[in-house]
């Protein structure tokens, strides 16, 4: 007899530093007025291209955000410096992602019902972590005091899904009964402030999920993990190349392309197509269409690719209760977005409701995760 898998606990980790885009854009823009007055004589003699100024209209115009919480804005928004500051812990301190996990772990432990002893894997699932090794999931599971194994795993933006996946797998085989992941995001540390055409984008956050077998759920209002689907095709449209080997290739650590790049629109057409077709695939094969779910929490990157692949899969426009949006005032959190927003919109459904969480990314990168109210 196969086990079900089950969602009983979420939690958020928000940081206390926000951002709006008045004061993003006043910063690279007085930034930019640096450089065309450091470069006036090449901009005058037609041999360079004076850069361009952002503004809070043109980022809502471009994506939707409003607004982004960060690790640090002072050092963002200094324009001799735009990336956070953050110091460099000792190695007999708390990592920073893992401060960041147990602050989320430990709100999702308690929605759960669950002690940290309790749980037999720990996977700490984002875009980017802030060493090799050891894992931080290992270093997390020490801090919280778990049991059984711990790793690291990176699926880009849709890291959340991808081990929600392995989980839900894990529990079905017997292998763990109940599995904390979590995800640690730091986007604002590999984002270039100072490209017009991305510099909003990104915010900081950690999610948690409490995945247990449904026999030992305690608490109402699980989620029963009906089924997962994964989906990935190789592209450089979405890139970092930061990476151990950037110091025996002899190449600039501090060059753009060591930082969070992409091809925004060949993006937009590539992927929503992509994504909406993987939903509504996974979907028939239970027997369900679009117009069955309550709920869609989708991947928050930007506003026009959600409203897009939510049309395509509901039939519909839709409203903010059938795909809520949350990356209005967190903008892209990677991997925790779908996550933000099934933790904050999902008390309101009622038994037997159906709904999809949806990441997408980096890869590209697509998990779909069909979920049940019990």
């Amino acid at each position: 007899m196969t086990t079900t898998a089950v969602i009983t606990g979420s939690g958020l980790y928000t940081p206390l530093d926000s951002i709006d885009n008045a004061a993003l854009a006043a910063s690279f823009n007085a930034w930019v007025d640096m450089e065309n007055g450091r470069h006036a004589r090449a901009i005058e003699a037609g041999e360079r291209e004076p850069l361009l100024h952002s503004s809070p209209e043109f980022i809502v115009k471009a994506s939707g955000i409003h607004s982004r919480h960060v690790l640090d804005a002072q050092g963002i928004l200094d324009p001799e410096r735009m990336r956070p500051r953050l110091p460099q812990r000792s190695n007999d301190e708390p990592s920073l992602q893992c401060e960041m996990g147990l602050a989320a772990a430990g709100e999702a432990l308690q929605n759960a019902g669950v002690e940290a002893q309790e749980l037999d894997m720990v996977i700490v699932a984002c875009s980017n972590l802030e060493r090799p090794y050891p894992a931080v999931a290992v270093e997390l599971q020490a801090a919280l005091g778990a049991g059984g194994h711990a790793f690291d795993m990176n699926v880009a933006c849709s890291s959340a899904t991808f081990a929600i996946d392995i989980a839900a797998n894990a529990i079905r085989a017997g292998n763990a009964r109940r599995v904390l992941v979590v995800n640690p995001e730091i986007c604002s540390a590999h984002l270039n402030f100072r490209d017009r055409d991305s510099h909003f984008i990104f915010g900081d956050a950690c999610t948690a999920l409490v995945i247990e077998a449904s026999d030992l759920a305690t608490m109402p209002g699980a989620f029963e993990i009906r089924g997962t689907r994964l989906v990935t095709r190789f592209s450089n449209a979405i890139r970092n190349n930061a990476g151990f080997l950037n110091r025996v290739t002899d190449t600039d650590p501090l060059a753009e392309d060591k930082l969070f790049v992409q091809e925004g629109r060949r993006v937009f057409k590539e992927v929503c197509p992509m994504v909406a077709a993987l939903i509504t695939d996974h979907l028939a094969g239970f027997d369900l269409k679009g117009s069955d779910l309550s709920r869609l929490w989708l991947h928050q990157a930007n506003r026009h690719m959600n409203d897009m692949i939510a049309r395509r899969v509901l039939g519909s426009v839709p409203d903010e209760t059938q795909a809520p949006i949350i990356l209005d005032r967190y903008a892209n959190t990677s991997s925790c977005g779908s996550i933000i927003a099934f933790h904050l919109n999902r008390d309101d459904l009622s038994v037997d409701d159906l709904g999809v969480v949806c990441s997408f990314g980096a890869g590209y990168s697509a998990g779909n995760v069909i979920l049940c109210k019990r």
